[in-house]
């Protein structure tokens, strides 16, 4: 890996580097996604069935789009017993720590005769997102689906390709059910988001949309914000790793190397403040990409956008991290709880040696949905939030609202508007 001096100039490169992956630079491919979107919205099922024959060469009609439950049940013949147990095992991690997350109606009155209060109502109806490209990801079913059961979402629709044989694959269908996936489809693409934003005959519209894709997929879902909501519009994956000489550079150079292997897009950085720890890190990693699987991907990654900083202070490295503001972010040092107190934007915060990146992807139970380029200095992790929303409750008694109507009528007057004025005035004309 390459390894830098951090200054300014460098943070700045680095950072104008990054944020070209963000799926809002993509503008070549609106068009097309637009075409796509347009043709779901107004042809339904037959567009489906079209691009499904196109992309992923199965035909696709109203008796097959959706998965049977002898479909599911062939899945879990074709899945081990030891990876169902895990997938169960995670799952209790996964909810216990989401069932925290959970928030109560709640109302306050006072003695004057008002009511005050927020109504939390899950969602009715969420789409989850599933892809079926590069890479198979049971995981990201268990942390899409587990937080809207938990919030209480009563119908999660799940669309995923198939392969030209009209299969899914079997660890993402046993993960759905196991999470508890109300329905499957056989669909995938921007195609898949058009249905769930506007349905079609055979798939009903939803309310939101979560789940990670491909460009498409993305830019589908920034074009459908409005007619539903949606998660996020998620970029390529990224890590960034502060560690000193304590640190064990075998572990740092392994972490680092679990995000490069996402993708040629995927950014993994180190900063440090010993230059011999940095290249102790660089040599760590030249050795597990020669023996690793995905040896192509993770170099164009680590070319493209891996690098390792060599800063002056711990207080320099702190900076940039917050400059940088990555999905995940692991702090191995000395006394990573300090260094976590000054962390101000991370998605994910890994803290001491042995909480690799990995363990949160999969087991943990806090989600790995997080925000990347940049914006995790103002969006959060996929949470119970995201599958609920709030109501204000407002109740004035007729003692309560004397007491205040004349401000009321004030503010009105202030802004011109004379029937908010009136609706305040009205009450009491008589006295």
């Amino acid at each position: 890996m390459r390894i830098v001096n951090l200054t300014k100039d460098s943070q700045k490169n680095i950072l104008e580097g990054m944020l070209k992956r963000s799926p809002n630079n993509y503008g070549s491919y609106e068009a097309v996604v637009g075409e796509i979107l347009k043709n779901v919205k107004e042809n339904g099922d037959k567009a489906l069935f079209d691009y499904t024959k196109r992309f992923d060469k199965f035909d696709l009609n109203s008796e097959n789009i959706r998965v049977t439950q002898e479909e599911i049940d062939s899945a879990y013949s074709k899945v081990s017993d030891e990876l169902l147990k895990v997938i169960r095992k995670s799952l209790v991690n996964i909810e216990e720590y989401h069932q925290r997350q959970k928030q109560n109606s709640w109302f306050n009155s006072t003695e004057d005769g008002t009511i005050l209060g927020q109504k939390v109502t899950p969602l009715e109806r969420v789409g989850v997102y599933v892809p079926g490209g590069k890479a198979v990801y049971p995981s990201s079913v268990l942390m899409n689906i587990m937080p809207a059961k938990v919030a209480g979402v009563p119908r999660i629709i799940m669309t995923t390709p198939c392969n030209s044989e009209g299969e899914v694959n079997p660890s993402v269908l046993v993960a759905a059910k196991e999470a508890g996936v109300s329905e499957v489809y056989k669909v995938g693409g921007a195609q898949a988001i058009g249905a769930l934003a506007y349905g079609t005959e055979s798939i009903k519209k939803v309310d939101k949309i979560v789940g990670p894709g491909n460009i498409y997929v993305a830019l589908a879902k920034k074009a459908v914000y409005g007619h539903v909501n949606i998660d996020s519009i998620a970029g390529p994956s990224e890590i960034l790793i502060i560690a000193d000489e304590t640190a064990n550079p075998k572990f740092v150079a392994a972490d680092l190397l679990s995000q490069a292997e996402h993708d040629e897009l995927a950014s993994a950085i180190l900063i440090t403040t010993s230059r011999d720890f940095a290249e102790k890190v660089s040599a760590r990693v030249d050795k597990f990409v020669s023996v690793l699987s995905r040896k192509e991907i993770m170099t164009k990654s680590l070319d493209n956008f891996g690098y390792i900083l060599v800063a002056d202070t711990m207080e320099d490295a702190i900076e940039t991290a917050n400059e940088i503001a990555s999905e995940h972010l692991e702090i191995q040092t000395a006394d990573p709880f300090l260094v976590m107190t000054k962390i101000k934007n991370a998605g994910a915060i890994f803290l001491g040696s042995y909480s690799c990146e990995s363990l949160g992807d999969y087991f943990a139970g806090p989600n790995h949905v997080l925000p990347t380029n940049g914006t995790a200095k103002f969006f959060s992790p996929l949470s119970v939030d995201d599958f609920v929303k709030k109501s204000s409750i407002i109740y004035y008694s007729k003692d309560a609202l004397k007491g205040v109507y004349k401000d009321v009528a004030m503010f009105a007057r202030c802004e011109s508007l004379t029937a908010h004025e009136n609706a305040a005035l009205v009450r009491f004309e008589e006295e």
